[in-house]
C-alpha cells in the first residue's frame, strides 16, 4: 500500500487521473502493444530488393523539419548542407534494423540525417529455410557488394562510409580486407568481437567448448560443415532469448519499472517499443552457425585477422581506410578487450578506439549513445566525410 502511494505522489497526478492513466495504458500494453510501438518511423526507400532474395537496401529521406528531439529532452537543429560521403549502416543478422531508428528521440538513423549525412542501411530480413545454407562468403562478400552497388549508384558516390554493429562490424571488416576497395572512405565498427576468447559471456562459450572442439577435430571425422544446415538454423526466439538471458537481472528489472510507471504514457511507449524489438529477433541461418562456430569459436580466426571466405582470404592488414572502433563498458557479450583486437590487426595510419557507456545493445541504442556513440562518430566522421578536406590533407 505505501509503494502504491508513493508511486501517485511521484506522478504528480490526482488519485483518479492517475488510475485512469494506469488503466489506460496497461490495457493497451496488453491487448493492443501495437499502438504503443514507435519504432521505424523515419520514411526510406527502397532502393533494391529482388524476389527471393533475403536482402534489401534501403535510402533513408531527407528530414523535413527544422530540428528534432533528443532523449534528454533538448532539441537538435537539422543540418541544411549535406556530407559527401553517405553512410551505409550493416547490421548483424539477429537484430532487426528497428534498433537503428528505435524511437524519434532515440533514432540513430535520424541523428545523422540531422548531422548532415545521406543515410542508407542495409537489411538482411528474417531468413527462411530456403535460406538456411547462407553463410558468411555470401552475407560478407556476395550480398554486401550488392548493396555497396546500390548505394553507389543511387547516391552517386563512390566512396562510403561502412558502419556495422557486431556482427555487421564483422562484415564491414571481411567486405573490405576481401575486397580491396579503394573507395571504403571509413569504417566504423560497435561491439564487433574481433578476438571471441578475450572475457564476456561470448568468450566463456567459446573457451568452454575449445577443448572438446578440438578432441573431435583430431581424433573423429565429424566436421560440421559437413551437416546439413537446415539442421542448424537457429530460431528468432531463442536468440531473443538468449540475449536477455545475457543480463536476467536487468530483463526482470525493466519489467517492475513498467509495471511502477504504468501511469506514464511516454515511459510506456519507450518500454514497449524497446520489447518489441528484443523479442522479434530475427533466425540465424545454419550456414552462418556453421561458419562463426568454427571460423570465430574453434579456430578464432578473426583474432589473426586473416578468415578464409571460400577460395579467397580476407586480410585485415590490407584495410587502410580510416577506422573508428567502439566497445561497450559493460558488454557481457563482446567485451572492450575482444572488440580492440582490429585497432592492431589494420593497416590504417588514422584507426581510434573508444570504450562508451553501456552494454552490447545500450552501447548502440541508449540515451547515453546518442552522445558517447553517435556524437563522436558524427564529430569523427566530418572531415573524413568531406571530398575537399580529404583534398587538402
Amino acid at each position: 500500500m505505501a509503494s502504491i502511494v508513493k508511486n501517485i505522489l511521484d506522478s504528480g497526478l490526482e488519485l483518479n487521473e492517475w488510475a485512469a492513466r494506469v488503466a489506460n495504458n496497461g490495457f493497451d500494453r496488453m491487448f493492443r502493444p501495437g499502438s504503443l510501438v514507435k519504432s521505424n518511423q523515419t520514411a526510406f526507400e527502397e532502393i533494391h530488393h529482388q524476389p527471393g532474395d533475403p536482402m534489401s537496401v534501403r535510402a533513408y529521406h531527407p528530414l523535413r523539419e527544422d530540428e528534432i528531439p533528443l532523449a534528454d529532452g533538448s532539441t537538435m537543429p537539422v543540418s541544411k548542407t549535406c556530407h559527401d560521403v553517405p553512410i551505409v549502416i550493416v547490421p548483424p543478422l539477429a537484430a532487426t534494423p528497428l534498433i537503428f531508428d528505435l524511437l524519434p528521440e532515440r533514432s540513430m538513423v535520424r541523428y545523422f540525417l540531422a548531422r548532415g549525412y545521406r543515410v542508407y542501411l542495409v537489411d538482411w530480413h528474417n531468413p527462411e529455410r530456403e535460406h538456411t545454407h547462407l553463410g558468411v562468403k555470401h552475407y560478407a562478400e556476395d550480398m554486401l557488394g550488392v548493396a555497396l552497388n546500390a548505394v553507389r549508384t543511387h547516391s552517386g558516390s563512390q566512396q562510403v562510409t561502412l558502419l556495422g554493429w557486431c556482427m555487421g562490424g564483422l562484415f564491414s571488416l571481411i567486405y573490405a580486407g576481401l575486397s580491396h576497395d579503394p573507395d571504403i572512405r571509413n569504417i566504423i565498427t560497435i561491439a564487433s568481437p574481433i578476438d571471441s576468447r578475450q572475457g564476456g559471456a561470448g568468450g566463456m562459450v567459446v573457451n568452454a567448448l575449445n577443448r572438446p572442439a578440438a578432441m573431435i577435430r583430431k581424433y573423429t571425422g565429424f566436421r560440421l560443415h559437413n551437416v546439413d544446415p537446415k539442421y542448424l538454423q537457429i530460431p528468432g526466439w531463442f536468440n531473443s532469448l538468449a540475449f536477455k538471458l545475457t543480463n536476467p537481472v536487468g530483463s526482470l528489472t525493466t519489467y517492475w519499472d513498467l509495471v511502477t510507471r504504468l501511469w506514464d504514457r511516454e515511459f510506456v511507449e519507450s518500454h514497449t517499443t524497446t520489447s518489441d524489438f528484443l523479442d522479434n529477433m530475427y533466425n540465424y541461418p545454419g550456414g552462418i552457425i556453421q561458419d562463426f562456430v568454427v571460423k570465430v569459436g574453434v579456430d578464432n580466426d578473426f583474432s589473426r585477422g586473416r578468415i578464409e571466405i571460400g577460395d579467397k582470404v580476407s586480410a585485415f592488414d590490407r584495410i587502410t581506410c580510416s577506422i573508428l572502433v567502439f566497445a561497450g563498458e559493460k558488454d557481457a557479450i563482446v567485451t572492450p578487450e575482444a572488440a580492440h583486437k582490429s585497432i592492431d590487426l589494420v593497416s590504417s595510419g588514422d584507426k581510434e578506439f573508444v570504450v562508451a557507456p553501456g552494454g552490447h545493445a545500450g552501447v548502440v541504442m541508449s540515451a547515453k549513445a546518442q552522445k558517447m556513440v553517435w556524437g563522436l562518430a558524427a564529430d569523427w566522421l566530418e572531415h573524413r566525410s568531406d571530398n575537399k578536406a580529404q583534398a587538402a590533407a
